[in-house]
């Protein structure tokens, strides 16, 4: 027994001696070619290992940090060498810590430092680099009077946002952020850089557009940009609710999508649901972006807007394209005026496909759900239930097998996200269950064989079913063209496309 726990005790120190002696070699030659790294030990690391989610503590056994496509070669043939696994960061936003490998020992490609952003004044092309996050992406594109769709939330990197989806209020205008892309290069498993477009290396660029990090990392990307909208409009507005009203606001809104030509492709919002004042009610909310006419926003809401309460508070924006995106805007546009903030949270999807819509029993289960569950957690939480669909919606109109992204029938994608009581660890144990209950509180109520999706940028970890959930029908394809660009398995964290 003696020898026996001496002998493990021999075997932990050999390990992590020899953990830090690859990770000495992996700096001492990436340093050689002007790449800089962190390991542990090193002033910084501990702080650029830190994941957004705090439920996670991830430490890789490096994070180097390249500024060209040729030095992310390097940092991968370098990962290579050693055998290692090897993932890329952008904005560092993955909820479940991929951009550090989700588990220890990975090498970690931090783009941070690629941050070029340029406008073709002819074409309108935009050729970015994925270190850039989506308020410094609006605010760049906005000065030569360009845009794109993407999320609100400014501090994501446009790197992981276009690889897996890239929903926002201007995505039923023009798509998701990732159908936007024209062309990208690649840094592949052998360290080779390539171009994927639809006429280079096609395969590469179809899987690129919805399951990115799993094949390569991607060192710029060329989009199709768009003018900015001569006006519009950014509105939030909040009610106060009991269940019956509520769950009939919700059915109002899924009418409302439902409704042929009702919503103009100009119109993005979604509804949300906060803890309310008391047991037996919900804070019900309503949000979005409109890029028509300032005088046109009114006539647009009101089929919807006409069924609902007057509401506790409203706030309306009028004004320029990035008025209105700041307006709306979690966070600061200006990303390098204050640090980002961290999380400690757990979040799930759900993609509700349009042709089966859901039940008004789905709709009051979720509500009565969140006004009696809802109000004895203590968590911080919301649902929200953002509008992808309605007959107008561009992201529906692409087709299926266009791009890797599996859900081109989506009415709403719910983001139920619950936080720890102070943001801070440790995350509840009931925390998760209560997020779960959300989720099964509308498929329970859901015929058994309902085609729900999930997205794959609110990923989560304990989905048992996530290869369907998430990659859809594409899955098995993808897993075709994982053995062609990355046949060791290279490009590996915990939900990246298997073997």
């Amino acid at each position: 027994m003696l020898f026996t726990t001496f002998l493990s005790l021999s075997l932990a120190c050999t390990i992590t001696i020899s953990s830090a002696q690859n990770a000495s070699e992996i700096k001492e030659q990436l340093a050689l070619e002007g790449i800089p790294a962190l390991i542990h030990g090193d002033s910084g690391y501990i702080a650029a290992s830190q994941a957004y989610n705090l439920r996670y503590t991830v430490e890789p056994i490096a994070i180097a940090y390249p500024t060209t496509s040729e030095q992310i070669s390097t940092v991968v043939i370098t990962g290579a060498d050693q055998k290692l696994n090897v993932v890329a960061r952008s904005g560092g936003h993955s909820y479940i810590a991929n951009g550090l490998g989700g588990t220890n020992g990975s090498l970690v490609v931090d783009l941070s430092q690629m941050k070029n952003i340029t406008v073709d004044l002819e074409t309108g092309n935009a050729i970015i680099e994925p270190g850039n996050r989506l308020g410094d992406v609006a605010l760049a594109l906005n000065d030569a009077g360009r845009g794109l769709p993407h999320g609100r939330c400014t501090y994501v990197g446009i790197g992981g946002h276009s690889g897996f989806g890239g929903w926002g209020f201007a995505s039923r205008m023009w798509g998701m952020t990732l159908d936007n892309i024209i062309s990208a290069t690649v840094v592949l498993a052998n360290g080779s850089i390539v171009t994927a477009s639809e006429d280079l290396n096609s395969d590469l660029y179809w899987a690129i557009r919805g399951s990115s990090a799993s094949f390569g990392i991607v060192s710029s990307l060329e989009f199709h940009t768009h003018p900015v909208p001569s006006s519009a409009t950014a509105f939030e507005f909040t009610w106060e609710m009991d269940i019956p009203t509520a769950s009939a606001a919700f059915s109002a809104f899924q009418s409302w999508a439902l409704n042929g030509s009702s919503i103009p492709p100009e119109f993005g919002g979604e509804i949300g649901f906060l803890k309310g004042q008391a047991y037996g009610q919900v804070e019900f909310a309503f949000l979005g972006n409109y890029f028509g006419p300032d005088d046109k926003f009114n006539e647009t809401i009101a089929p919807f807007f006409g069924t609902l309460p007057t509401p506790d508070y409203a706030n309306v924006t009028q004004g320029t394209w990035i008025e209105a995106l700041t307006a709306i805007a979690a966070g600061n546009m200006n990303t390098s005026t204050q640090p980002d903030s961290n999380d400690t949270f757990y979040a799930k999807s759900l993609m509700a496909p349009e042709s089966v819509p859901l039940t008004n029993d789905s709709m009051t289960a979720l509500v009565t759900y969140l006004a009696e569950v809802g109000y004895n957690s203590s968590d911080f939480w919301h649902v929200e239930v953002e509008l992808y669909g309605g007959s107008q919606s561009v992201i529906n109109q692409i087709g299926l097998n266009d791009t890797a992204f599996a859900h081109r029938d989506t009415l709403f994608t719910f983001q139920p996200y619950a936080s720890s009581p102070n943001l801070l660890p440790p995350y509840p144990d009931s925390g998760f269950d209560f997020v779960d209950g959300m989720v099964d509180s509308l498929t329970s109520h859901m015929p058994d064989d309902w085609q729900w999706g999930a997205y794959p940028n609110y990923i989560e970890d304990r989905l048992p079913d996530w290869q369907t959930r998430y990659y859809g029908s594409h899955y098995d394809h993808l897993r075709v063209l994982k053995a062609e660009f990355d046949p060791t398995d290279m490009f590996r964290f915990p939900t990246s496309i298997e073997e």
